[in-house]
This record gives C-alpha cells, structure tokens and sequence, in this order.
C-alpha cells in the first residue's frame, strides 16, 4: 500500500488526504475499530462530540500504541454549545472525553442560522487557536454565504470545512469558493452511504479497467478533486481497502463522467435549515 500523502492546510498544518470517519464506533467494538484503523495506516480520525464516541476515540489511540504526534484528531461543537463561552465549555468536554490536551482540527458541527451564534463560536474557536489548545480551526456544513460572514468579521478563513459531498452531490461551485479562499474541502458520507452509488454500472466498468472496487473509484476520485474523504468502517479489511487508492490514477473524463452523476442532497441537510442540537 502507498504511504498516504498529505495537505497543507492554509495555517501550515498538515492532514493527510484521507481519513477514518468514526460516527457510529462505539464501546468495545468501536475502540477496537479505531485502533485496528490506526495500525492500517490511517493517520486522520473524525468525531464530534454528538457522535457520544469520543472516548472510545480516544482509546482506540491509546491502545493502537502509535505517538500521538503522528495523528490528527478531529472533533466537532455540537448546536447545544453555540456561543462564545460555551465553546470554551465544550471544547473542555472534547478534551477530557478524548483524554488529549490538544485537539488537532476542531470544527463547528452545523451553522444553525436561526440561532445566530455561530460568529461567536467562530471567534471562540480563534481564541482556542491562538491559547494552543487547537492546532487547526474550521467549520462543517457551512454555505457560501456563512463562511463570507466569518471571514469578513474575523479575517480568519477557516482550514477546513466538512460537507456532504460525493458523486451524486459533487458541490462545484462551493468547491471552487474553498480554492479561491485557501480552505480545504472534506467530504463526509464520501461514499453516498444508503444509496445505490457503488452499484452504478459505468463506476463497475471503470473499477474493472484499474482493477480495483468500485469504492475506490469512488474515492480515488475524491482525492482526484482535492476534497479529503472520511469513509466509515469497522471492518478492518474494508479499512485497508479504503486506503488503497494511491497505485491508480482516474482520467480527466473518467472524473468528469463520475461527476456527471450529480442529482443532489440525499439527505435533506439543508445548512440553512438543519439543525442539529
């Protein structure tokens, strides 16, 4: 397997262009899954603290054996704890529930826009930054228009922000606002989970011509557009399989044709509706 290569994200951290997304890991099973994902190879890991998971996050750390250093840990503000001191609150939470000092990229989960905190969140969230106790800040399910407000009141862009992104909703044109402003795009639910995505005919023709699943497919053509997947799994095989994506490279029309597949949100996450508490 190739060695994972990495970004830099525009605070000069670096995140490895994949990562190991951890909603749904928990107890046993779920530590033993993120250990057994660490000791593949997997050098990012996603949680928030509404996945209830951060602890067996944390864990599965501690047991894989590997230097903390070499990870990059990411955890996420839940609605409940909008607002500029309670995301001092919660990032304690984070911490402890983790059993890490530092959280390594930290992210407010959804905008909520009818609350109206998340400005303040945002510029907690700096303030963190600047104590040391985050070493990269950003922002999850923001649009356009949400992130021209934090950036225009702050300065501050964010590193990163988390989307729903895949095939079936490719999200170009926020793609393109990330590049122009030096944020860098992860994608969660890469994969269109629950959908019939990995059974489209032509993505089962194009695996067949790499040798490859069509998984990888899919998530070699994340990589291809820049936007770092965070697939799911407990399954250690499919761990590894899902980090196998660096021996072949999709052509520009094979991209382009992956693209063509968009039809939109699966899910109704509308950011300017959503609300996630």
């Amino acid at each position: 397997m190739a060695e994972i290569p990495t970004y830099t994200l525009n605070d000069q951290s670096s995140i490895p262009v994949i990562g190991l997304g951890t909603y749904g890991l928990r107890g046993p099973a779920g530590t033993e899954a993120v250990a057994a994902a660490i000791g593949s190879g997997y050098r990012l890991l996603d949680t928030a603290l509404n996945y209830e998971n951060e602890r067996e996050v944390g864990d599965g750390i501690r047991v894989s054996g590997i230097d903390r250093d070499e990870l990059v840990v990411t955890s996420k503000i839940p609605g409940r704890h909008h607002g500029y001191d309670e995301t001092f609150g919660s990032f304690a939470e984070s911490s402890t529930n983790l059993g890490l000092d530092v959280i390594d990229l930290y992210l407010i989960h959804w905008p909520l826009p009818r609350v109206d905190k998340y400005l303040d969140t945002w510029r907690a969230m700096i303030a963190l930054r600047d104590e040391g106790k985050v070493r990269s800040i950003g922002v999850s399910n923001f649009t356009e228009e949400h992130l021209e407000r934090i950036i225009g009141e702050t300065g501050v862009a964010p590193a990163v922000n988390q989307v729903e992104l895949h095939p079936y909703f490719p999200q170009a044109a926020l793609r393109a606002f990330h590049e122009r402003h030096g944020i860098r795009t992860e994608s969660w639910s890469p994969l269109a989970n629950r959908s019939e995505l990995t059974k489209e005919p032509f993505l089962a023709a194009i695996a067949d011509s790499h040798g490859v699943t069509a998984t990888q497919v899919v998530l070699r053509w994340h990589v291809q557009l820049g936007s770092i997947p965070i697939p799911k799994s407990a399954d250690a095989a499919r761990q590894r399989a899902n980090l196998d994506v660096f021996d072949f490279e999709l052509s520009d029309d094979e991209v382009n044709t992956i693209s063509s597949l968009e039809r939109g949100r699966l899910w109704g996450g509308d950011p300017e509706t959503n609300e996630e508490f």
